[in-house]
């Protein structure tokens, strides 16, 4: 069995004259990385490796969630394939992992992963917001052999008031 985690990267500030590239995060964003990662961590199993879209904004993100499942520094790549609005690159990247990965997580951006949540998993999702989490379950030993899995969780920032007070977290 193989599970994918997809991590939209969080909300980015559009105030800094930068290349789309290079844009970091907004303090909303690295607010609700923090509490989306941290709540993983107590709820999800481990991924093996984080691999990022190499976009500062994405980048930013998923060292709140590396850090949050303590995963060490060879298990956190940054990859420029993940930096695709499609998802054919992202596609591909899966296709291609090593078969001894069980659990990876992803980090980029949209279009691609809304489209590919959709197209893999088994509910559709309107729009993956920013830092929004998805987990999909596929029944197979090869990550070649994917086709369509169970969504078997979802987390999204404007939900988190279901799981810590706003107001003290």
């Amino acid at each position: 069995m193989k599970t994918l985690y997809f991590i939209r990267h969080a909300k980015s500030s559009w105030k800094h004259h930068v290349d789309d590239w290079k844009r970091p995060l907004k303090k909303r964003g690295v607010l609700d990385a923090i509490q989306v990662s941290k709540l993983l961590a107590k709820t999800c199993i481990k991924p093996q490796v984080i691999i990022s879209s190499d976009a500062v904004r994405a980048c930013s993100t998923a060292r709140y969630f590396k850090d949050a499942f303590a995963l060490k520094n060879d298990a956190f790549i940054l990859n420029p394939q993940l930096y695709d609005f499609s998802g054919q690159q992202v596609l591909k990247l899966i296709k291609e992992l090593k078969n001894t990965l069980d659990y990876v997580m992803l980090c980029g951006h949209n279009h691609a992963f809304t489209s590919i949540v959709n197209s893999l998993g088994s509910i559709t999702i309107n729009n993956v917001p920013t830092c929004g989490f998805v987990a999909i379950t596929f029944e197979v030993n090869k990550w070649s052999e994917i086709t369509t899995g169970t969504t078997s969780s979802m987390i999204f920032p404007r939900d988190l008031n279901k799981y810590y007070d706003t107001k003290t977290n």
